[in-house]
C-alpha cells in the first residue's frame, strides 16, 4: 500500500483493512514499519473526523453515579450536603474548585470535563 495522508472515507477504510492485515507483523520487518506509520495516519484522520465532545459536567456526574450505582445521598457524602447536590442538579449552584477536586479524586471524573461551562 502506498502510504499517504488519509483524506477520504475510502482511503480510511483501505488503510484500516491494510492495517488489519499487517497488525501482527514481526517487529523490525517492512510490514511492522508500515503498520506503525499507518496507525499514525489512521489516528490523525480519526482525530480530525470523529470528534467526541466532552460532556457537560452535570451529565458526566450523573453518568458516573449511574455507573457506580450511587444515589444523591452518596454524592452528598462527597460534596458535603444533600441540599448542595440538589442545587447543583437544579442548576442553581455551580461547581466550585473544592467540589471539582473531590469529584475528580473520588469519582474519577476528568478535570477537563468538570471545568467545562454548563
Amino acid at each position: 500500500m502506498e502510504l499517504k495522508i488519509i483524506k477520504t472515507k475510502t482511503d480510511y477504510h483501505s488503510a484500516l483493512e491494510r492495517f488489519e492485515d499487517i497488525f501482527s507483523a514481526k517487529s523490525g520487518t517492512k510490514e511492522s514499519d508500515e503498520a506503525d506509520v499507518l496507525s499514525l495516519l489512521i489516528h490523525d484522520y480519526e482525530e480530525k473526523n470523529f470528534v467526541i465532545e466532552v460532556p457537560n459536567p452535570l451529565e458526566a456526574i450523573k453518568y458516573r453515579m449511574e455507573q457506580q450505582g450511587l444515589s444523591n445521598r452518596d454524592l452528598a457524602k462527597v460534596l458535603g450536603y444533600k441540599s448542595r447536590v440538589s442545587d447543583i442538579f437544579k442548576n442553581t449552584r455551580k461547581l466550585n474548585l473544592k467540589m471539582i477536586r473531590k469529584l475528580n479524586e473520588q469519582l474519577n471524573i476528568p478535570l477537563e470535563t468538570l471545568v467545562k461551562e454548563y
